[in-house]
């Protein structure tokens, strides 16, 4: 059997999420939801799809060992991004940064010649 408590700390950590933030979200207190992670505790099913709600997974995510954790890092900060990046092996790591290293380029490209224009633009 798949221990849902692991899976639940997973995707929290992987979220960076503390305890707290998902025992608020859920209705429970920090402590109630620490016993639930680390399997003191058998969470009621109400419990349960209040915590997949609060990480932004379906209620089966928790129990299924199969399926890799499916983490939407849209909404985090960028320092939280480049945490979860550095969890990556190096070549997964060299590649995220080869993509970013050419989206500056093209950025600082686009930026220069937008500015190359609007003084041509000024001066006629």
């Amino acid at each position: 059997m798949v221990n849902f408590s692991d899976r639940i700390k997973k995707y929290r950590t992987a979220k960076g999420m503390s305890q707290k933030e998902i025992a608020l979200e859920v209705g429970i207190d920090q402590a109630q939801y620490s016993r639930i992670e680390s399997g003191k505790v058998e969470p009621t099913l109400s419990s349960l799809e209040k915590i997949a709600d609060a990480l932004s997974v379906q209620l089966s995510d928790l129990f299924n060992d199969n399926i890799a954790l499916d983490i939407n890092s849209y909404d985090k900060s960028a320092l939280d991004k480049i945490r979860l990046v550095d969890e990556l092996d190096e070549q997964e790591k060299k590649s995220i940064f080869n993509i970013i290293d050419i989206a500056i380029s093209r950025k600082r490209l686009k930026d220069s010649l937008t500015s190359m224009v609007n003084e041509v633009a000024v001066c006629n």
